[in-house]
């Protein structure tokens, strides 16, 4: 058995993923590394924070490409609240920037007359797709959210949505490439359960 590299880059609770990877089973090696990322069996990317500024680190540690290449070689990746937004072609927060565009679509902020942002807690999830990364997750489950922005996927990659205001995507998968809004590490059982299934997709399991 290999490892899953958590990319660490300054931003997000990245020691609360790698704990949640080994807590269901797997090891996890917390890194900057371009070697050690590109010699893992996947990849997750979270991320706290504002996009630019994320985009930003992820320059300053040389990784953008490291990413690309990961993507390129076909191995697994996740990208976890700002991660998954940054899988997007552009965001409107803080100013246009741009993403890594393997998910066609843009990042906008929520609006709406009463409507607290960020959209913060438990909300339901309304599963679209049958999908290897959500199995045993029943339609309707809760996950926990902290977000300010949303992705709007345009080109069929959505996989599960939610409801805060308006419908936006959660998750998202094109090729092997992954996404998710909520934070599957503060998630209880069924967050948990998510990054078990992308580990186990990560280590060929059937």
């Amino acid at each position: 058995m290999g490892y899953i590299a958590v990319i660490d880059y300054d931003s997000g609770n990245v020691r609360s993923v790698s704990k949640a990877v080994e807590f269901v089973g797997y090891e996890a090696k917390l890194t900057n590394n371009r070697d050690e990322i590109l010699s893992s069996d996947g990849v997750i990317l979270p991320g706290v924070g504002a996009f630019g500024d994320c985009m930003d680190k992820l320059k300053g540690y040389g990784l953008v490409d490291v990413i690309y290449r990961v993507v390129e070689d076909g191995k697994p990746f996740l990208g976890i609240c700002v991660g998954l937004q940054l899988l997007f072609e552009e965001s409107e927060e803080f100013g246009l920037h741009k993403g890594f565009g393997f998910i066609k679509g843009r990042v906008v902020r929520f609006e709406g007359k009463g409507l607290k942002v960020p959209h913060m807690g438990w909300n339901t999830v309304k599963i679209e797709k049958q999908n290897r990364l959500l199995e045993g997750i029943n339609d309707n489950s809760f996950f926990y959210f902290v977000h300010s922005y949303y992705g709007v996927a345009l080109d069929g990659s959505a996989i599960a949505r939610c409801n805060y205001g308006v419908d936006f995507t959660v998750a998202v998968n094109v090729g092997n490439v992954w996404g998710v809004q909520f934070h599957p590490e503060k998630s209880q059982s069924l967050g948990l359960r998510v990054l078990k299934n992308f580990c186990d997709i990560c280590e060929g399991k059937p």
